[in-house]
């Protein structure tokens, strides 16, 4: 492993306004950097992650990151070791072969949603204001969540609410959404906590919360797009490589877990034809989740519930 370095500085103004990198530190040192290494920010947004893996390369390095979101463009840095991908990170494989990078030193995820989306109130994201229900992350894509709340099936939504936001009453939610859908349209904030705001259970904030969550999952297909982006992962990165993730909720942490102590989302149990146990070709760096320290919690809360897993390349 790399000579620890000093403590990193805090980003600029500017790209902490649009959104505040979480677990700053740990992942600078969970990517282990090697200065003329290539690297990729697969969730740019602030540029926060980028801007202190950039300090950490030489002349030689380079830095490739994705983000599917065009407001993300603006936070890009003047540096030619930097090469944006506006797409999905499901596409990693393909747009690294594109831009001549088939294998890299590390990969970063940050999976949260940027400050920037949830502030603005027009994406959607936010039970905080009244917008037209959309929580797209890409907007060239067609689906949003008003989409679904108009044309899923009652058993589709039941799922979508008990898998994805763990809502305690989804079945109640589905049944009343159909319900109400058949009486007047849902397509903002406002007319969907209006046409539900009878079986809400317990502190609204948080039932909202838990129902949006599962929404923006489906919407924009999160926990596909994650799985992808580990089996990839197996193939664009070098031995000794590093590949670092930072999940928000139970969900998307199960996932990443399970895929670095398996390498794999095949039943283990199934092995080769000849009986052998298939080796896992990841080598797990964090048996435990990396957490926010007191001090970042005091500054910035969404860290609260960011977890750090790391794994490298055997």
């Amino acid at each position: 492993m790399n000579q620890k370095k000093d403590s990193i500085p805090i980003p600029d103004s500017q790209s902490q306004n649009y959104h505040t990198p979480v677990l700053l530190q740990e992942c600078i040192d969970g990517l282990d950097i090697w200065p003329g290494g290539t690297y990729v920010d697969c969730t740019f947004g602030g540029g926060g992650h980028s801007k202190v893996i950039l300090q950490q390369l030489n002349d030689n390095g380079r830095l490739i990151v994705f983000d599917q979101d065009d407001d993300a463009r603006k936070n890009l840095p003047d540096d030619e070791r930097v090469t944006f991908v506006p797409q999905n990170f499901r596409h990693l494989q393909r747009f690294l072969r594109l831009h001549k990078a088939p294998k890299v030193d590390g990969i970063l995820a940050d999976l949260g949603v940027s400050s920037h989306q949830f502030d603005e109130a027009e994406r959607g994201f936010s039970i905080r204001f009244d917008a037209a229900l959309d929580m797209r992350m890409d907007q060239r894509q067609q689906l949003t969540a008003a989409d679904i709340l108009k044309d899923f099936p009652e058993s589709k939504l039941h799922k979508m609410f008990e898998q994805y936001g763990e809502v305690t009453n989804a079945k109640t939610l589905a049944k009343t959404i159909v319900s109400q859908r058949t009486l007047a349209p849902i397509r903002t904030i406002n007319e969907f906590k209006n046409a539900v705001h009878a079986i809400v259970k317990g502190n609204p904030q948080k039932y909202f919360a838990q129902v949006f969550q599962a929404l923006r999952i489906e919407v924009n297909d999160e926990l596909g797009a994650l799985k992808e982006l580990l089996q990839q992962s197996l193939s664009v990165l070098k031995s000794g490589g590093r590949i670092a993730i930072i999940t928000f909720h139970s969900l998307e942490d199960r996932i990443v877990k399970n895929f670095f102590r398996d390498g794999t989302f095949e039943d283990k149990a199934v092995d080769d034809l000849y009986g052998h146990r298939l080796e896992n070709p990841l080598k797990v760096i964090t048996k435990k989740p990396i957490t926010a320290t007191e001090t970042e919690l005091k500054t910035n809360s969404r860290s609260r519930s960011a977890k750090l897993r790391v794994a490298a390349m055997k």
